[in-house]
């Protein structure tokens, strides 16, 4: 369960343009270049042995920057802390938020994809639970998915073991905020029904997400998270912002001086990089160049 939490987390602040996973960044003065490189979470390790130059950009690279420490979101403190905030504040319950009719479609995705009584779940918040059942929805029809080899976690082993920095772009409670407190409750209330009344669709949709990804096919996955359905699945105004482009902008600020220090391996979710508010537009109006590495 521990370790659900966290493979939970990255997935699900996760989810991007251009057919290149692997990038240079280099120009406005850099003693030394930097490369920016996009995740899926839910990805294969085996996707690195295909990208080429990537060994030895990570060999190069002397500082591994993630969107957090990984480590962190596994102490009994950062547990604590995500328990605490996906808990509903006072006489809040899921009865609160649901007919009986919906209370009834949750328990049963409940019992199947988290092996749980709702009766234990009644104050959680129902974006813990809608974001842990597609995990689990995942898993349970893609049993060759493996969780040890998650990539993020994989580079920030990789890189202690070699005596790398490891650098967070956000802390663990920022990014619990972000998850459990962004959305009014009855808004995650609509996501959760919303994504349980068409568990086939939602499948698909992270079934092409990975399918563009092991591909190399940023322009695809730009698709997939563009896509809208009419239903109350499709971001509200704001919500993809918060999620992405917000994030960049913050993102940037930190990694701007950062690139003036070392070699960076910088590992984040491929939504972050397209976009005139993605990572490599902001890295260029700062002056870098960007290049895709073949």
């Amino acid at each position: 369960m521990k370790k659900l939490l966290w493979i939970f987390l990255l997935i699900c602040i996760t989810i991007n343009s251009q057919a290149q996973l692997l990038w240079k960044i280099s120009g406005n003065g850099l003693q030394q270049p930097s490369y920016l490189f996009s995740t899926h979470h839910i990805a294969p390790l085996s996707i690195i042995d295909s990208i080429a130059g990537f060994q030895a950009a990570f060999d190069e690279s002397t500082q591994i920057i993630g969107e957090m420490v990984i480590s962190e979101a596994q102490t009994p403190e950062a547990i604590q802390l995500m328990q605490q905030m996906m808990i509903m504040p006072g006489d809040t319950t899921l009865h609160t938020l649901f007919t009986e009719d919906e209370l009834n479609r949750v328990s049963e995705a409940t019992k199947e994809y988290l092996e749980s009584d709702l009766t234990y779940l009644l104050k959680v918040k129902p974006a813990f639970i809608s974001n842990n059942i597609v995990v689990m929805m995942y898993i349970k029809h893609h049993p060759e998915y493996k969780s040890q080899e998650q990539m993020d976690s994989h580079f920030q082993v990789k890189a202690l073991e070699e005596a790398k920095k490891v650098i967070g772009l956000e802390t663990m409670e920022f990014q619990c905020e972000l998850l459990f407190n962004s959305s009014p409750l009855q808004r995650q209330a609509e996501v959760l029904i919303c994504t349980l009344s068409d568990i086939d669709k939602t499948m698909e949709a992270m079934n092409e997400l990975t399918y563009a990804y092991m591909n190399q096919d940023m322009d695809g996955i730009l698709q997939v998270i563009q896509k809208r359905e009419g239903t109350h699945c499709d971001p509200l105004p704001g919500e993809m912002e918060a999620m992405l482009d917000n994030r960049n902008l913050e993102w940037i600020k930190i990694l701007v001086p950062l690139l003036q220090e070392e070699t960076n391996f910088i590992v984040v979710g491929a939504g972050h990089l397209p976009g005139k508010k993605g990572l490599i537009s902001l890295l260029k109006k700062n002056g870098y160049q960007v290049d895709a590495i073949h």
